[in-house]
């Protein structure tokens, strides 16, 4: 079953319910009993490994290589 985060915008509760992806979503704040208990956006739990995505789609993109240009505090090519 999947955890889903709650947060309550009256009392300020947050807490973790498992529930199963049928139940329907919590409203009522276990804490001060309001109707302000909804659910919270979180990131996924999961990373891709292995074969299956393209190998750029996850990457840092590289970056540029600061050569000495002259110009005190300021380089472009390091992005300052």
């Amino acid at each position: 079953m999947p955890i889903y985060a709650y947060a309550c915008s009256s009392c300020g509760l947050q807490q973790d319910v498992m529930q199963k992806m049928s139940d329907a979503p919590l409203s009522t704040c276990p804490e001060c009993g309001k109707e302000t208990f909804s659910k919270q956006l979180t990131a996924a739990g999961f990373q891709l490994k292995g074969n299956g995505y393209y190998v750029t789609d996850f990457k840092d993109k590289p970056k540029p290589e600061c050569t000495p240009c002259g110009n005190a505090g300021s380089c472009p090519a390091a992005g300052n």
